[in-house]
């Protein structure tokens, strides 16, 4: 099953995707209203430059937010073309829904830290803070957030609009302008607010969400993906088909410097088993050369299967 690929409406794909959807942007909204916008930070998009704004400027997130992103999607449909899709302009709506909702039933107080305060000083915040706790939890949680929205095939829209924009104009790459774009924004966290601490919390907590963003739609299972230079083939060759019951291929190379012809094997293993091989391959071949790559995803027999 491949929901990234547009799905038969009320099928059981289309009900997947737009559950991830609606499950992903009611969990970014959690993450943004009780925990990011409480601590001053933000990490990115146009919700870290909302939750500034709502902070100087007291008015609802979700407006500030609308406000950049419907003229982004406009003008990055008008600059790239119809990129975006109806699951992008859903899920923007969808996340300003829920932050009203909470923005106006919760409020903005946090969820973690250690006390109240009764009478905060003007500007100050009403609270204890634990930046480190808070900052760990917001990134695990925009994590499985945005990791649910980009598996069904959807984006967040905002800085990454205009990344994309940029990217038209501007020899970089796609990555590397997300990137730029989401560290200038967290940078006004320092400006608004004159403390060195919170652009640094908003880059640690765009680091633990672009980790669980790959756990999310990757897997967290890894699998190591060797090419093996030996004299010795046979005696690696039966370790692999025998000891760790796996399969690969032989190639017959030649080495640069010396012109010598090499067996060279490929093979993907499990982390365990790479262990294993290794440690059986230093027995039979200490002088074997091993490249070893880490392989998130593998699809065929033995494997994960290929999608229909």
């Amino acid at each position: 099953m491949n929901i990234n690929e547009k799905s038969k409406f009320l099928s059981k794909d289309w009900f997947i995707s737009y559950g991830l959807i609606v499950l992903g942007c009611a969990l970014f909204a959690v993450g943004d209203v009780m925990f990011v916008n409480p601590y001053r930070l933000a990490p990115g998009g146009t919700y870290g430059l909302a939750n500034v704004f709502n902070t100087l400027w007291p008015w609802k997130i979700s407006y500030y937010a609308l406000c950049m992103d419907i003229p982004l999607l406009l003008i990055g449909t008008w600059i790239l073309g119809p990129r975006f899709g109806a699951k992008t302009v859903v899920s923007t709506i969808l996340i300003a829904v829920f932050i009203w909702i909470l923005e106006t039933t919760w409020g903005y107080a946090p969820v973690i830290h250690d006390g109240l305060i009764a009478n905060p000083a003007p500007g100050a915040l009403g609270f204890v803070p634990d930046y480190f706790l808070n900052t760990l939890i917001s990134g695990v949680i925009y994590g499985l957030a945005i990791g649910m929205i980009f598996k069904s095939g959807a984006t967040s829209g905002g800085s990454d609009v205009i990344s994309m924009i940029i990217n038209k104009y501007v020899h970089l790459s796609l990555g590397v302008l997300v990137l730029i774009v989401d560290s200038a924004i967290t940078l006004t966290t320092f400006i608004a607010f004159k403390q060195i601490r919170l652009p640094i919390y908003s880059i640690l907590l765009i680091f633990i969400e672009s980790k669980v963003i790959d756990m999310v739609i990757d897997g967290i299972k890894t699998y190591k993906t060797m090419f093996i230079i030996t004299d010795n083939y046979d005696a690696i060759r039966d370790i692999i088909i025998n000891d760790l019951d796996r399969g690969g291929t032989c190639f017959r190379g030649k080495g640069l410097y010396q012109g010598v012809e090499r067996d060279m094997i490929y093979s993907t293993v499990s982390r365990s088993e790479f262990v294993r091989l290794k440690q059986k391959i230093h027995k039979v071949d200490p002088d074997a050369f091993i490249n070893v790559i880490n392989s998130n995803e593998i699809l065929g027999h033995g494997f994960k299967a290929l999608p229909k």
